[in-house]
């Protein structure tokens, strides 16, 4: 009866010929590691900035809410104060909202830099990567050819 092959020496012999380097594979996790490193501290910083920005805004607003609790000797100098107020909330939301344009537009910046400087990077990387493979395959390659002419002698 016909005995059906074993193949999974083969397998073996095949897979120990062409030998994967995981240490690419650890880089890259290093790399993304660090990447995901830099992108958080990006954002946490514009975190902490917004917050900072947000509590001044209202600090401001809350210093101006006090003078309009000010008891007021004539009706029309209570209109005035809220004027006044309304005036000066819409000044300074004009300026806090610009620094939080600033905070974005540092965060993009930064977020950019960091993607190009990854981008770069990956790419040597894969380049190196690319060329010690195939370095390794034609090796693998001539060591198995030389091995199937050293059978194919005997």
């Amino acid at each position: 009866m016909a005995k059906t092959p074993d193949f999974a020496k083969t397998f073996q012999d095949m897979m120990a010929n062409f030998p994967i380097d995981t240490s690419s594979f650890q880089e890259a996790f290093k790399s993304q590691g660090a990447l995901g490193e830099k992108l958080t501290r990006v954002a946490l910083s514009a975190a902490e900035r917004s917050t900072d920005i947000s509590a001044r805004w209202a600090k401001d607003t809350i210093a101006r809410m006090g003078e309009l609790a000010v008891v007021k000797s004539e009706p029309s100098d209570y209109a005035k104060s809220l004027s006044d107020f309304a005036s000066a909330s819409a000044e300074v939301a004009a300026e806090h909202m610009a620094a939080f344009a600033e905070v974005a537009k540092k965060v993009q910046m930064d977020t950019v830099d960091l993607m190009l400087t990854a981008g770069k990077d990956v790419a040597t990387e894969a380049r190196t990567v690319t060329e010690s493979v195939v370095r390794d395959n034609q090796m693998a390659v001539k060591k198995a050819a030389a091995a199937a002419n050293t059978v194919a002698a005997k």
